[in-house]
């Protein structure tokens, strides 16, 4: 590192558990995040801010005025922007020398394969199951750490899903794929903006720590906020060894859903 980064950077190489190695590990990672809204905006910011060396953000929405409330990459000024090169402009305003690679498109098949197995970690801050179960799919296959995060009106949720340890739940184990399941999207039931802020900081500060090699991430662990009452509930799982994506049959039919 140089003078200038070292400056930059200085509060988290005086940390004892972090120091210079783990803000070289940082410089050197290439993280993709899977959307640009409002988990994805204070992800990328802080992600950005602590000097991870490449950032790929992905989306294939554009800026309008509904998103302003809460996805904190985006400006008035920018409306009908693609959200993915709005969310490049932004990040190289809070920190130049880390290089942002916009993809504006939804990543799905080959791309979600191509882009999860050129990222040290990826960060699902989308807002759909599909896509949600399809970046599982790949981290699990490619052995890349996932974290994913949640919100929708008062209630947010973060976990981490790290196929590189042998028994680490994916995100399928926690919540099987099903054509019937019920999916509430921010435009039509509402969502605390700073709620978004706090979940897509957590997964920011999740990523982090899998990078830098310390603390003990959220594996095992989803991690859930009432932010009405401001209250957190830890609810443990565990891998499903009958899960159709990271068990000891893959395809077979999964189980039902820990309670």
């Amino acid at each position: 590192m140089n003078d200038q980064q070292l400056m930059r950077y200085a509060r988290h190489i005086l940390l004892d558990e972090f120091g210079v190695e783990g803000q070289e590990k940082l410089l050197a990672a290439r993280v993709l995040i899977v959307g640009a809204g409002g988990l994805g905006s204070p992800a990328a910011s802080y992600l950005a801010a602590a000097g991870v060396g490449q950032i790929v953000l992905a989306d294939d929405d554009e800026v309008d005025l509904g998103n302003l409330q809460r996805q904190i990459l985006h400006t008035t000024e920018r409306l009908g922007w693609p959200k993915a090169d709005s969310g490049q402009y932004m990040l190289q305003q809070i920190n130049p020398e880390v290089r942002v690679i916009p993809l504006v498109e939804r990543l799905e098949g080959q791309a979600m394969e191509d882009a999860v197995a050129q990222a040290d970690l990826v960060l699902d801050c989308c807002d759909n199951f599909a896509t949600r179960h399809a970046v599982n799919r790949a981290c699990v296959k490619h052995s890349k750490p996932l974290v994913s995060g949640a919100a929708i009106r008062f209630s947010g949720q973060v976990s981490v899903y790290d196929s590189r340890q042998p028994q680490s739940p994916c995100y399928h184990c926690l919540f099987p794929e099903s054509d019937g399941a019920q999916e509430l999207r921010c435009a039509t039931t509402g969502v605390l903006g700073p709620l978004v802020g706090i979940i897509g900081s957590m997964q920011a500060a999740e990523a982090i720590k899998l990078i830098a090699g310390m603390g003990e991430p959220a594996v095992g662990r989803l991690l859930c906020l009432d932010a009405l009452s401001m209250q957190w509930q830890t609810v443990r799982f565990k891998r499903d060894p009958l899960c159709a994506v990271c068990g000891d049959h893959p395809g077979q039919t999964a189980a039902a859903p820990p309670t």
